[in-house]
């Protein structure tokens, strides 16, 4: 699979970061494997910068700081091993994945600025979608009264990101019950749907998309 695949839709083109919208859950090791590859591109200036928008079916992924202990029922859902930053997570069906494949050396070439930048982008969407998403000191995500809502996950490769944000939309909560959720023992996770707000995904990839022009300029293609 790669990122130009027919089932990938693709937004019209009006500036170098290029909007893709999977339509069905996308496979986690065929998502890795197209992410790497169009960072590649970036990275060799032969393809614009990417946000990828999908959902994966049930599964579970380990950071590079996971704790096995944390993993609490190994044989629920495939799990993952990735090369990104962070402990356990779960992806599934309602949640909004966004890897963002970014040029960070025409960026600034400041990781930690790039993951505040991300925490923004999901505060921001938020606040698109009536709710008030926060920062916490507990962890890297945004939270919604104490609950985890949103996840944040990077990598980056000859300073192109990999990876990047889950925004719990509608997806089965207890699913998260297999993990301790980014190592977090004490915190409930929420979503948009247990909030009682905004479930459309058309809705929520259009609130990403006007916030994360916000953010990190421009307007997304």
């Amino acid at each position: 699979m790669t990122l130009s695949a027919p089932t990938v839709a693709s937004e019209p083109a009006s500036v170098p970061v290029e909007w893709l919208t999977s339509p069905e859950p996308v496979p986690y090791e065929e998502a890795l494997a197209a992410m790497d590859a169009r960072a590649g591109s970036i990275a060799d200036k032969t393809a614009p910068e990417c946000v990828w928008l999908l959902e994966h079916p049930p599964l579970y992924t380990a950071g590079t700081s996971a704790n096995e202990a944390e993993l609490l029922t190994p044989a629920r859902f495939p799990v993952f091993r990735t090369g990104r930053g962070g402990r356990y997570t779960y992806h599934g069906p309602g949640q909004r994945v966004a890897y963002a494949m970014l040029d960070l050396t025409a960026r600034g070439r400041d990781v930690r600025a790039y993951v505040a930048a991300l925490e923004d982008w999901l505060i921001a969407t938020l606040a698109r979608l009536g709710v008030a998403g926060e920062r916490s000191s507990e962890g890297i995500g945004i939270f919604v009264g104490g609950a985890k809502i949103a996840s944040i996950g990077v990598r980056v490769r000859r300073w192109v990101t990999l990876h990047g944000v889950s925004l719990n939309v509608a997806p089965d909560l207890e699913h998260f019950s297999g993990i301790v959720p980014c190592g977090l023992h004490e915190t409930p996770i929420t979503s948009l749907a247990a909030l009682g707000a905004e479930t459309d995904m058309a809705r929520v990839d259009a609130a990403l998309r006007a916030s994360f022009a916000e953010i990190f300029g421009g307007s997304p293609r």
